[in-house]
C-alpha cells in the first residue's frame, strides 16, 4: 500500500466513503444485504456504471463484503463488512443532520424525502 500523507484524519474518512454515492449505499446496506438490482431500485438516480464502480471501490476497502453464488442467473449480494459496520455511528449522524438541514431550508422533510424503507422511521 502506498504511503500517504493527510493533513488531517477526516481526508482519510472521505477518501473511503466521500462522494455522492458511497454513503447511500453504505445506508442502505445498513438493512442487510442487498444485490447489485435492489440498490439499483433504491438509488434511480445512480447510473448502473456509477453503482459497480462504488461497489468495487468500496469492497477494495474493505467495507463492504461481496457474495457471489454459484448458479444460473448468477447471483451476487453486498453487505457491509465487519469494518464497515464501524462506520454505522456516522452514517446515523450524517442522516440526522440531513434531516435536520432539510427541515431548515425546506421546512417540511416530508415534501421532500422520498418514500423509502430509509426514511421509514421519520413518520
Amino acid at each position: 500500500m502506498e504511503k500517504k500523507k493527510y493533513n488531517i484524519s477526516v481526508e482519510a474518512t472521505l477518501e473511503v466513503i466521500g462522494g455522492k454515492w458511497k454513503c447511500v449505499i453504505l445506508c442502505h446496506l445498513t438493512h442487510g444485504k442487498k444485490r447489485t438490482s435492489e440498490l439499483k431500485r433504491l438509488m434511480p438516480n445512480i447510473t448502473q456504471k456509477m453503482l459497480t464502480q462504488q461497489l468495487r471501490e468500496l469492497e477494495e476497502d474493505g467495507v463492504i463484503n461481496r457474495f457471489i453464488y454459484n448458479q444460473i442467473p448468477p447471483k451476487v449480494e453486498y453487505e457491509l463488512s465487519e469494518y464497515g459496520r464501524s462506520l454505522e455511528g456516522i452514517l446515523n449522524s450524517l442522516c440526522t443532520w440531513g434531516e435536520s438541514h432539510i427541515v431548515k431550508v425546506y421546512g417540511d422533510k416530508f415534501s421532500v424525502l422520498e418514500e423509502n424503507v430509509l426514511n421509514d422511521h421519520l413518520k
